[in-house]
């Protein structure tokens, strides 16, 4: 097998498009040259590209419902107001939970996703539940999404070498990313990726 990282347009099989990794930029990109729909999640675009590659279908994009009018990087915010289908992480309401949860406030996966499963309740609410996340996750690890192979690496990368640094996990991750086939982390890339690079 080649190991050389292909042009995204060269690739011809979906089974190819698969076997390597891709940033979302790329695909979106690649989706609009082959005049397909650019809707929906990375993963949805990486399948709309290899149907296309395999079969010519031209498959549409996921429909979404229609959003709220109401513009969370704008509105003053209060604990009474309505999580909206519209709700997006942002300056503003980064500086209402600052304000009203603490100055070391920060987003994190299980939060976001509890604001985009929670439409209807108020930030009130997303408070109490953000403070509820946070005791579970000093016992329970959070689980990673799928489609998120950068955190999935680092986690695994520092599990098994909890002395090295966020560089050397970077500088793993970018020759990772760069070969064929899965991106989970093996103890076999510190070796591939070369001592020297490694400190």
């Amino acid at each position: 097998m080649d190991d050389e990282r292909p042009s995204i347009g060269a690739i011809t099989s979906g089974a190819e498009l698969r076997n390597w990794y891709w940033l979302k930029e790329e695909l979106l990109q690649h989706a609009k040259a082959l005049g397909l729909a650019t809707g929906g999640s990375k993963s949805e675009l990486t399948e709309r590209i290899a149907t296309y590659l395999d079969t010519g279908k031209k498959l549409a994009a996921p429909r979404t419902r229609s959003a709220s009018r109401f513009d969370w990087s704008k509105e003053k915010l209060s604990k009474s107001t309505i999580i909206t289908d519209s709700y997006r992480n942002g300056p503003n309401v980064r500086a209402f939970f600052k304000q009203h949860d603490g100055p070391d406030f920060t987003f994190n996966i299980a939060f976001m996703k509890w604001m985009k499963d929670n439409t209807g309740k108020t930030l009130g609410d997303a408070i109490k539940a953000r403070r509820a996340i946070a005791e579970h996750e000093k016992v329970h690890k959070p689980a990673i999404p799928a489609g998120n192979q950068y955190n999935a690496y680092t986690r695994a990368f520092f599990e098994a070498n909890p002395d090295l640094s966020v560089k050397d996990a970077r500088a793993c991750w970018a020759w990772k990313r760069s070969r064929p086939g899965h991106n989970r982390y093996e103890d076999a890339d510190l070796i591939a990726l070369g001592q020297t690079e490694i400190e």
